[in-house]
């Protein structure tokens, strides 16, 4: 996104993943994408088929004590989010710089960073027919996630990490049957919490919240529906429709956040800055809002020739990195069963979750937070 919205200022930028298209195009993750990034992805000029194969949500459930209790969002704050997975907006960019003539390179191996701090900072690189290549630029963008090179690259000296792990993860299947609601539920039960989201009008995403360490091998179907079922049983007869489960997986949280997010030429985006847990649905638009905001900078930095325009980036994109931090948190522990919870932690939450959705006050503070109205950064 930031190499196609550098383009249209003219700006030349090249690109470069570890990975091939096709592994990454194979590569099934979630979507929900904020009404700002839908007309992000549109008015760019990227693609507009969100628009055709998207699915507008104007709401969530939030299911608790056996009930569901829709959070309208057009009703409370006249927004809505829209479900396009993550692997759809990265065909889209794909083909748009291959449309716009772009430079990027697929399948690169042995990544390093040369002198960040400098003039011209640099990327070596072996490309995927073996040559040793080196890019000099302006400016290093770090968007390689929370396991790449760039983030370590902060001085040790300079940077600080806030960091929070949570005694939780998620239980994850992909789902080969219909959905199962009109729009994603928010589950909180006795037995722990439950999400229950969509791929496709034929393949859903499931989760129920585990132990860390829990062992895929350990849940055969049956096992895993009967949990899920359980979790979202209410005396309104609520179920799921079940299918073929093509594939298991065990999501753990955490909370991360590096300041600053610059060093010298090199600036973090996206995972190798911060990740929040995915209750909120976050990650993908805190990314999204990265590159919008560096858009802007680097092209004033180039523009002007003053580097030190480079330091606006960090301000703005953290005001809203921790608003989501705050808003993830939020939901993350509203919803979730605590490994040591008593009975009174149980009815404390419930008693949280009935403030939020029979109050206009609390149901709009969700919407808000959502829809990504309330967040500051931009």
């Amino acid at each position: 996104m930031l190499a196609h919205l550098l383009a249209n200022a003219g700006i030349e930028s090249v690109v470069i993943d570890n990975r091939t298209r096709a592994a990454i195009e194979a590569t099934h993750r979630a979507g929900i994408l904020e009404d700002r990034n839908m007309r992000l992805l549109v008015e760019s000029g990227a693609s507009d088929r969100i628009l055709r194969h998207g699915s507008k949500h104007a709401g969530i459930d939030l299911r608790f004590g056996g009930h569901s209790h829709r959070i309208d969002f057009s009703a409370l704050v006249g927004a809505a989010v829209w479900l396009y997975p993550q692997t759809e907006i990265f065909a889209d960019l794909a083909d748009a710089r291959e449309r716009n003539g772009g430079d990027v390179r697929f399948g690169v191996t042995d990544t390093r960073l040369v002198d960040p701090a400098g003039d011209r900072p640099a990327m070596s690189f072996t490309d995927s027919d073996g040559h040793a290549r080196e890019v000099r630029c302006e400016v290093i963008v770090g968007a390689d996630g929370s396991r790449g090179v760039c983030r370590s690259a902060m001085p040790t000296a300079r940077r600080t990490f806030f960091h929070r792990a949570y005694p939780f993860a998620w239980f994850g299947v992909l789902v080969a049957a219909p959905p199962s609601a009109a729009e994603l539920v928010y589950a909180h039960s006795d037995r722990g919490f439950a999400l229950i989201s969509q791929r496709t009008p034929s393949l859903q995403r499931m989760y129920f919240q585990c132990d860390p360490d829990e062992d895929v091998s350990r849940w055969p179907d049956d096992r895993i529906w009967d949990e899920l079922q359980a979790r979202v049983r209410g005396a309104d007869d609520f179920a799921l429709r079940e299918g073929p489960i093509t594939d298991k997986s065990v999501l753990p949280f955490r909370s991360f956040v590096c300041e600053p997010m610059r060093h010298g030429g090199l600036v973090l985006a996206g995972d190798a800055a911060h990740t929040v847990p995915p209750t909120g649905a976050k990650g993908l638009n805190l990314a999204l809002a990265d590159a919008r905001i560096l858009a802007d900078v680097v092209e004033r930095a180039i523009r002007t020739g003053d580097r030190e325009v480079l330091d606006e980036y960090g301000p703005r994109a953290l005001a809203g990195v921790w608003r989501a931090q705050y808003f993830s948190y939020w939901m993350t522990t509203m919803l979730h069963r605590a490994p040591d919870a008593t009975a009174f932690d149980l009815h404390r939450q419930r008693a949280e979750l009935r403030a939020v959705a029979n109050s206009a006050a609390g149901a709009t503070f969700l919407a808000e937070g959502y829809t990504g109205l309330g967040s500051s950064s931009g």
